[in-house]
C-alpha cells in the first residue's frame, strides 16, 4: 500500500504541471532579416525585451534569413536586430497576441532610408505625415521636445559666439569694462569652456590696471577666481598655471605663484626653462634672493636638457641667457669685497654666469652689464661658451 500511495502522490503532481503549463497564454513572434541589398542574413542576432515586465530572450536567423521565438509570455516587447555585434534596427512597443505567430520582419535598406529620412526631418524640425502617422504619441513629443532643444541650443551658441567674440575684441581693444561685461555673459551661457574663464581672467587683471584700492583688489581677486574655474577645466594646461602664477605675483599672493610656476614647469618640461626664470624673477621681487638663485638654476638645468633633445626656440634660449645673467647678480650679491683695496672677491660660477650670457647673447639687454660685472670681479669678457661639464683633454688622459 505505501508503494502505491507514492506513485499516486507523484502522478499527482505531473497533472498539476500539466494543468499550469496548458493554462499559460504564450505567443509566438517570427520574421525576415534582409540586409541592404535585399539578401538575407544569416546570423543576425534578434533581441527581445519584455516592457511591461522584465524578461529578455534572443534568437539567431538561419540561413534564409528567418527566425522565431515561440513561447513567448504575452506582452510588449522591444525587438532590435544585431548584425556583427550592432544594432542596426530597432522595432518598440510590438504586442504579442495568442493565435498565429506575430510576424516582425527586419529590412535594413528601408531601415536606413527611414534613418535618413528623420535625421533630414530633425534637421528641418519638421516631420512629413508618414512619419508621423508612424510615430507613437511618446514618440512624438520627444521629437518636438528635441527640436526645441535645438532651436534653443542653436540660439544659445549665437548669443556665445557674439558674447565671446565681442570680448576678445573689446581685450584687445583695452576696453577692459567691456571685456568683463561679454566674457561674463559668455560664461553664463555655457560655465564648460576653459577658454572663456582664462580670457575673463585676463580682462579682470587687465581692468585691475586701472583701478586703485579696493576696487583693484576686488578685480584682481575676480581674476583669480576665473583662472582657478580655467584650471579646473583643463588641469594640464601649463601655460595657464604660468598666466595664473604671475597673476598672483600681481596680487602679492608670492607662496601660491611659486606653487603655480613650479605646477607650470612639471606639467610642461620642455617650457620649464620658461617658468622657473618667471618664479626667479618673482623670487627677486619678493627680495627672496637665495630662493631666486635656486629657481634660475633650474632654468638654466632646464634648458641644458632641452638642448640635449634638440634646437629650443629662441625665446626659451633667450630665458636661458636672461637666467644665466640674474644668476650672476645673486651670486655677485656674495662677493667679498676688501675694505683696503676694495678689490671684489667673488664666489664661483659668478664670472661663467656673466660670461654665458654674453656668449649667447652679445647685443643682449644687458651685456653692457655684464661686461661691466666682469670688469669689477676681474673677469674676462667671453665670447665662446663652454660646457662646465664637459671633460678637457687633460682631463680625459688623467682619467683611469
Amino acid at each position: 500500500m505505501t508503494i502505491k500511495f507514492r506513485n499516486l502522490a507523484l502522478s499527482a503532481a505531473a497533472a498539476l504541471l500539466f494543468a499550469f503549463t496548458a493554462s499559460a497564454q504564450v505567443t509566438a513572434l517570427e520574421g525576415i532579416v534582409k540586409d541592404e541589398s535585399g539578401k538575407p542574413i544569416q546570423g543576425a542576432v534578434i533581441k527581445i525585451e519584455r516592457k511591461d515586465i522584465k524578461g529578455n530572450y534572443s534568437v539567431k536567423t538561419d540561413k534564409k534569413g528567418h527566425y522565431g521565438h515561440y513561447g513567448l509570455p504575452i506582452g510588449t516587447y522591444k525587438i532590435s536586430v544585431e548584425v556583427d555585434g550592432k544594432v542596426r534596427d530597432t522595432v518598440d512597443n510590438v504586442r504579442s497576441k495568442l493565435g498565429d505567430p506575430t510576424p516582425l520582419n527586419f529590412d535594413l535598406h528601408a531601415a536606413q532610408q527611414e534613418k535618413q529620412a528623420t535625421a533630414a526631418a530633425n534637421d528641418a524640425g519638421q516631420l512629413t505625415k508618414e512619419q508621423a502617422q508612424k510615430m507613437t504619441p511618446e514618440q512624438k513629443a520627444a521629437f518636438e521636445k528635441a527640436v526645441k532643444q535645438r532651436e534653443a541650443d542653436l540660439s544659445k551658441n549665437k548669443a556665445l559666439n557674439d558674447a565671446y567674440t565681442a570680448g576678445k575684441e573689446a581685450l584687445a581693444a583695452k576696453n577692459y569694462d567691456a571685456a568683463v561685461d561679454n566674457l561674463t555673459k559668455a560664461s553664463e551661457l555655457d560655465a564648460s569652456q576653459n577658454v572663456i574663464w582664462s580670457q575673463l581672467a585676463e580682462a579682470y587683471m587687465a581692468q585691475a590696471t586701472t583701478k586703485t584700492g579696493a576696487d583693484q583688489d576686488a578685480a584682481r581677486q575676480k581674476g583669480l577666481d576665473a583662472y582657478q574655474k580655467a584650471i579646473a577645466l583643463k588641469p594640464d594646461d601649463a601655460a595657464l598655471e604660468n598666466n595664473y602664477g604671475l597673476a598672483l605675483v600681481k596680487a602679492k599672493k608670492i607662496p601660491e605663484a611659486q606653487e603655480a610656476l613650479n605646477k607650470a614647469a612639471q606639467l610642461d618640461p620642455p617650457g620649464a626653462v620658461r617658468y622657473y626664470y618667471n618664479l626667479g624673477a618673482v623670487l627677486v621681487n619678493a627680495n627672496q634672493t637665495e630662493a631666486a638663485g635656486a629657481a634660475f638654476q633650474k632654468a638654466i638645468a632646464a634648458y641644458q636638457q632641452a638642448k640635449s633633445a634638440g634646437n629650443p626656440p629662441d625665446d626659451i634660449t633667450k630665458n636661458f641667457a636672461e637666467a644665466n645673467y640674474q644668476y650672476g647678480i645673486v651670486l655677485l650679491s656674495k662677493a667679498n669685497t676688501d675694505a683696503k683695496t676694495g678689490k671684489v672677491t667673488p664666489v664661483d660660477g659668478t664670472a661663467q654666469a656673466f660670461q654665458t650670457y654674453l656668449q649667447v647673447q652679445p647685443n643682449g639687454p644687458f651685456a653692457e652689464s655684464a661686461k661691466g660685472m666682469l670688469d669689477t670681479i676681474g673677469g674676462t669678457v667671453s665670447t665662446t661658451y663652454k660646457n662646465p661639464d664637459a671633460e678637457t683633454p687633460a682631463k680625459k688622459k688623467t682619467k683611469k
